[in-house]
Parts: structure tokens; sequence; C-alpha cells
């Protein structure tokens, strides 16, 4: 019994192969044209399906990453942001750091490309493989302060603990009451030793005792943190936003 094109799609979709139930008529075409073999056909055929699985895999962990703009580190200047070397981005991008559990602090004024390398390097990490997730420090404490309650919180909060890679921007931007402290402590305590986390603030680690209130839960924080950790002072006067930033006026002055 011949089967048609048609059958035989449907029968790769009940075995959930959908992508290549939709590539099968080309394919077909193609084997026929070019006399390709049994084994060249099935070879084509499980290599497109897989390909398309982690293409999928690699879209659905870039939406679930929550980055706030989708920027590569292709795009990332080394000329204008010299606080980095070429050598040291490209060991970053090696993830080396990731494997072994390190922790990476980008510390420097609001403007000069904290969170531009944080998001390259987050979206290349996905692209190796890895689960990341990034979040403001502004949304990750009503993040924590709404887990218990919503279920938009609980799902977040998951995906969070279940990266190998932890964005957390511009943190420390304002002080903590001691709820809040005490909730990013058990975060920062339950990704210990399983996740590596990726941290930008204008304020470097001397100042985070003040605004988390408690010394003594400041002092745990840090120590989990930096116990394994890569900080990268960017300089002030390396703006990237003021040296690129738009103006509604022409070159010349509104007066002339």
């Amino acid at each position: 019994m011949t089967q048609t094109l048609e059958q035989l799609q449907q029968q790769l979709r009940s075995l959930r192969l959908s992508e290549s139930a939709q590539y099968l008529p080309e394919l077909v075409q193609q084997a026929e044209s070019e006399d390709w073999t049994y084994r060249t056909f099935l070879h084509r055929l499980a290599s497109y399906e897989q390909k398309r699985r982690d293409e999928k895999q690699v879209e659905k962990r870039l939406k679930w990453a929550a980055f706030p703009f989708y920027k590569t580190l292709d795009a990332f200047d080394l000329d204008e942001q010299q606080s980095l070397s070429k050598k040291q981005l490209n060991q970053l991008q090696e993830f080396t750091w990731l494997d072994q559990l390190y922790n990476l602090i980008l510390l420097g004024p609001p403007g000069v490309g904290k969170t531009f390398l944080a998001t390259g390097l987050g979206i290349e990490a996905i692209h190796q493989g890895y689960k990341v997730s990034f979040i403001s420090m502004g949304d990750l404490i009503h993040t924590l302060k709404t887990e218990e309650f919503t279920r938009k919180s609980q799902i977040r909060m998951k995906r969070i603990k279940d990266s190998h890679l932890v964005i957390i921007d511009d943190l420390m931007y304002m002080a903590m009451d001691n709820r809040e402290a005490n909730l990013f402590f058990h975060l920062i305590n339950d990704l210990y030793d399983k996740a590596s986390v990726i941290l930008t603030s204008n304020k470097g680690p001397s100042e985070w005792g003040e605004l988390l209130g408690d010394p003594g839960v400041a002092t745990a924080i840090l120590d989990r943190v930096l116990h394994r950790a890569e900080i990268i002072h960017f300089r002030e006067d390396e703006s990237y936003r003021m040296k690129h930033r738009s103006s509604i006026f022409e070159e010349k002055s509104v007066h002339n």
C-alpha cells in the first residue's frame, strides 16, 4: 500500500516530528532530483529536525530570559569602553568562569555599558546552551515579596533558580528594609554554588552594607557574592549613552 505525502506528514506529526513533517515535501523533491540514498535522506531529515529543535530551544530561552533589549557582544565597542580589553572580553565569552561558578560584578556610573555587556554575555550564554535569567533589582524585590501569593512571581522565581546564569541589573540603586534584605539574602544563598551571578551597580561593595540595613545580612551576602568573583570597573568618562545620544536639533544652533 502506497502512502501519500500527506499521510507521511501526519505520521511524523503524531511522532512529534512537526518540523520534519513541514519540511518533508521539499526534502523528498530534492532527494528525487539528486538520487539520494535512503541513508542520506534519513540523515538530512533527522539533521533538519534537530537543527529546528535547537533553534526553537534558543528562542524559548531568550524569551524566558526577559532581556531588556537584544544586543549581542558584536556591537560592544571596546574602543569606547577601554576598561575591558579584547583578551578579557574573549575570556568572558568562553564561559569558563560560568562553569566554575564565578560571579561577575560590573561597577560604574550610569550609561557606561554595564547592562549592555551583561545582556550581551547572557545572550551569548544562551546560544552556547546555558539557561539565563535577567531581572532588574527593583523587579526582583517585587517578585520576591509577591512570590507567596502570585503565580506569575512563582514562575519567575522558578526560572531564576533553575538558571545557570542570573543577571541582576542596577543592584543597590535604593535602600532595602529588613524584610527585603532577608529575601535577597535567601535568593543569593539558594544560588550559591549552583549558578553564576552577574551584578551591575553604580555603587561598590563597600557601600552595599549601608543600603542593606542589617550588617549581618550584608556580610552574609557579600561573603557569598565575593567568594568567587571578578570585578570590572567601568570608567566614568566613557559614557556610551552620552556619546551616542540623539538630539532634536540639527548640527547647527537653533539660533542660526
